[in-house]
């Protein structure tokens, strides 16, 4: 187990690089901060010259991997860190110097357990990308095939098993401080970041991830994922198609090339929908440098270290609420916020569908570009202050990936009505899932697995009551009332005269 003073040296190292960079200013002067926090932040920058604009993602990459994916992490949460803050730590994309391909291919051929030249005729040395935990290069298989390869950092596992160590006493610190910091939940938000990035540490558990989206998406046809190469693939090497697009970054080249970028927007966004709201799971990682535009005019994904999951019941209320928001049903939307427990019940359901009415009017109608993005989030947040919301964990990656996708959609399409172009297929969704003939088939089917069980059920039964055995069934008892005697020498009376009772009614039986 680490010293507590280790742990604390690390924090003040990383709070140093962070103070230099400005990217401490907003946790001291936010009332809500606890004292102590504030004290250690003010500790940290002492004697450094403070920037007047803060520079969050500048300081998450300058103190290593894990720092830039606890950063993307807190992009997901403006409530945690501050709009500005939240907005600018979605500049990390990862881009750090490359591993030496010497060492790279020694960690392959560790992985593979034979030489390269058995697997690829050709492997070019300069990675096309290098990210905290991974480095990609484009290769060519001993089969002509062109793909890509994915190969973790040396060392990374040990690297992050440290940060995120303390990243868990830093929390837990916090949370136990209470107030704003315990309902904010900052414990969670670590745990959900250690499983994420422990998916992400293993290669093929994102080959696992990218096989299962892309039988998901099917029914998307506008929607590509590159097949993977599990004879090239282990835990630290993912072999998979090679994809060639242009980046839906470059707007420019898009338009150069001929696509219709309205079109690419609103074929993420309906993506998007599918994977989050239809099945439930999707890509969490979906920023422009993970996008392609391919010259058919579909649209391709990589990097699949990250994805979501959200069960049919939260994916329901998640799908109410945005045709509520959508529609200015804002009383469902409130309902929906108590069935599912976001909202304690001591609340009242009209005052929250009227506070949830005041975010939500202004916004209704208004192209993303003209709408204040801020204002909006700030007066989400005061609201789940108001009504004592938690943190909810399990949506903690989804309201990450709407930020992207809302992003790359209106970098492609300023003019995008992110609400309009969602409506068609939510509104579809629930008359699927919600709508008369889908509740007599969940019942069909509910009734169907119950029958199913009878049999189960009976053999059960028969082992908790098992037929009498040889002996006959005795006889029906009388019921006598027990008297219960206190103290010791009462017992030794008892048992005499009971037993003075049985040697008379003997003798007068038998004589």
């Amino acid at each position: 187990m680490t010293a507590p003073a280790i742990h604390l040296w690390r924090l003040l190292k990383w709070g140093r690089i962070l103070a230099r960079h400005g990217a401490l200013r907003g946790i001291e002067q936010d009332r809500n901060t606890p004292r102590p926090v504030r004290r250690l932040a003010r500790v940290a920058r002492f004697g450094a010259r403070v920037p007047t604009t803060p520079r969050y993602a500048d300081a998450f990459q300058a103190i290593g991997p894990a720092a830039i994916k606890l950063g993307q992490t807190l992009a997901t949460r403006p409530d945690l860190v501050g709009e500005a803050a939240a907005s600018d730590l979605l500049r990390l994309q990862d881009a750090l110097p490359p591993v030496p391909f010497a060492i790279i291919r020694d960690q392959m051929e560790r992985s593979f357990g034979r030489p390269l030249d058995a697997l690829f005729t050709e492997i070019e040395e300069v990675p096309i990308g290098a990210a905290s935990i991974a480095q990609v290069h484009r290769a060519v298989t001993t089969d002509g095939r062109h793909v890509a390869v994915k190969v973790l950092r040396p060392g990374i596992e040990s690297d992050f098993a440290r940060a995120i160590d303390t990243y868990e006493w830093a929390a837990a610190q916090v949370e136990g401080m209470g107030g704003e910091a315990a309902r904010l939940r900052p414990r969670l938000v670590i745990d959900s970041f250690k499983r994420w990035t422990a998916r992400e540490l293993d290669l093929r558990r994102e080959a696992a991830s990218a096989s299962e989206l892309a039988e998901g998406m099917e029914a998307e046809p506008d929607f590509m994922v590159p097949a993977i190469d599990w004879q090239r693939t282990t835990g630290k090497v993912l072999t998979l198609e090679w994809i060639d697009g242009i980046k839906l970054s470059d707007r420019a080249m898009l338009i150069a090339a001929g696509h219709d970028t309205t079109a690419l927007a609103h074929k993420l966004v309906r993506a998007f929908l599918r994977q989050a709201i239809a099945e439930g799971f999707f890509h969490a990682d979906m920023h422009q440098g993970n996008l392609f535009a391919l010259a058919d005019g579909r649209i391709a994904a990589i990097d699949f270290g990250i994805m979501g999951r959200i069960d049919r019941r939260a994916r329901v209320w998640l799908a109410e609420i945005l045709y509520g928001l959508i529609t200015g049903n804002y009383k469902r939307v409130a309902e929906i916020h108590f069935e599912a427990g976001y909202v304690p019940p001591h609340h009242n359901v009209a005052e929250f569908a009227t506070a949830l009415r005041a975010v939500g009017e202004p916004m209704r109608g208004l192209p993303v570009k003209d709408m204040s993005i801020g204002m909006m989030l700030d007066s989400l947040f005061n609201i789940t202050r108001d009504f004592d919301m938690q943190t909810q964990p399990h949506l903690l990656l989804l309201q990450k990936t709407m930020v992207m996708v809302e992003g790359v959609a209106t970098a492609l399409d300023p003019d995008i009505n992110l609400w309009e172009a969602a409506e068609p297929f939510v509104r579809e969704w629930i008359r699927t899932e919600l709508g008369p003939e889908a509740a007599v088939a969940d019942r069909l089917v509910e009734d169907f697995r119950t029958l199913a069980r009878l049999p189960e059920l009976i053999r059960n039964i028969e082992l908790r009551f098992p037929p009498p055995g040889g002996a006959p069934p005795a006889p029906p008892l009388r019921s006598i009332e027990v008297v219960r005697v206190n103290g010791g020498w009462r017992y030794i009376l008892v048992a005499v005269f009971s037993g003075g009772l049985g040697a008379v009614a003997a003798q007068l039986l038998f004589g």
